[in-house]
């Protein structure tokens, strides 16, 4: 039987409508089970699921927008072809999590360079709201916070990154994007935090 699923370009975008989906109504085992019987419902309670959980991974990769939104798609194909042989539900998040990965770094492999986005979320200020003078401040700021960011390791740029995801991942999610247990994400996201404060107070 061929199947064609929608996938969403970014999380949110493929949801049913009618689909609700909670951690407490959720079985992943029998979502993957029904989804590759055809049932598309099980399939959209598959994507609003772990959605947020692929885009961080792929965002976490300093991916351009079109670039994450391909890694996204892409990891959700790579389902669509698993789907008749994957039948672990408890370890879904963490197949989707390695594969967004693997997928991150085919992009990065191809076009041959990591590309930074500068791209914590949404500005919060409007910037015609603004004078020169406060855009140059800001501007200012921003560069002296990215320069220290910058130096710090590559293991606590991408642990910030995906704790500072829009829309946020909850603790559980961030440990299996991260590949870390969920106890020392508070302690090393501590650590990194006070890293970039001495890192800014250099500067």
């Amino acid at each position: 039987m061929v199947m064609v699923w929608q996938v969403a370009s970014q999380p949110g975008a493929a949801e049913h409508p009618d689909t609700v989906v909670t951690m407490s109504s959720f079985d992943p085992t029998i979502a993957l089970i029904a989804a590759s019987d055809g049932d598309q419902r099980a399939w959209d309670g598959i994507v609003a699921t772990y959605a947020n959980l692929v885009w961080a991974v792929a965002r976490s990769f300093r991916l351009a927008e079109a670039d994450a939104a391909d890694v996204f798609q892409s990891t959700w194909f790579r389902l669509v072809e698993r789907l008749n042989t994957i039948r672990d539900g408890d370890r879904l998040g963490a197949w989707l999590a390695t594969t967004a990965r693997r997928e991150a770094i085919n992009v990065l492999r191809r076009a041959g360079r990591e590309t930074p986005t500068d791209d914590f979320g949404p500005e919060l200020a409007d910037p015609r709201s603004e004078s020169p003078e406060d855009v140059l401040v800001r501007d200012e700021r921003d560069q002296l916070i990215w320069q220290s960011f910058g130096r710090l390791p590559e293991r606590c740029q991408r642990l910030l990154r995906v704790l500072l995801a829009d829309p946020p991942l909850s603790y559980e999610d961030a440990a299996v994007v991260l590949d870390m247990p969920i106890g020392s994400i508070g302690p090393t996201r501590a650590r990194c935090l006070k890293n970039l404060g001495n890192q800014l107070s250099l500067s």
